[in-house]
């Protein structure tokens, strides 16, 4: 099993979106880093949620329901999608400047590549993002 992270700017779609959908197509994303972390994922592979741009925070997990497909909102057929669905929302939500703060996430690509709205998170990140979380 793979771990993620994945951004989405809650005004646009939120954690309480996908989980009033029950399912939904994680599209729209234009950017080739992101779309190779799109392309590695499989299905029962974990996710955070993370709000980006509003709340700046982890506040979620979701399952990748169906794998690499062409995204619906593309019209070129360039880029593909996955499907997600909500898994459990997190008891607190985990700030930026928290993940920042711990040298336990220091090594974390989304820490590093600050821009990238798909990155790929180790095991030890995940469960230590869930700990925070519950903390």
């Amino acid at each position: 099993m793979n771990y993620w992270l994945m951004k989405s700017e809650p005004d646009v779609f939120s954690y309480d979106d996908l989980v009033e959908r029950g399912k939904a197509e994680w599209d729209g994303v234009r950017n080739h880093a992101a779309q190779l972390n799109m392309k590695a994922m499989r299905k029962g592979d974990l996710s955070i949620f993370y709000h980006s741009n509003i709340g700046v925070e982890a506040v979620g997990v979701m399952e990748i329901v169906e794998e690499a497909a062409p995204d619906s909102t593309d019209d070129t057929g360039k880029w593909i999608a996955v499907h997600v669905a909500p898994k459990e929302k997190l008891p607190k939500p985990v700030t930026l400047k928290t993940m920042k703060a711990d040298p336990a996430l220091s090594g974390m690509v989304m820490l590093r590549q600050s821009r990238l709205s798909v990155s790929p998170l180790s095991e030890a990140e995940f469960r230590h993002i869930l700990a925070l979380a519950k903390a």
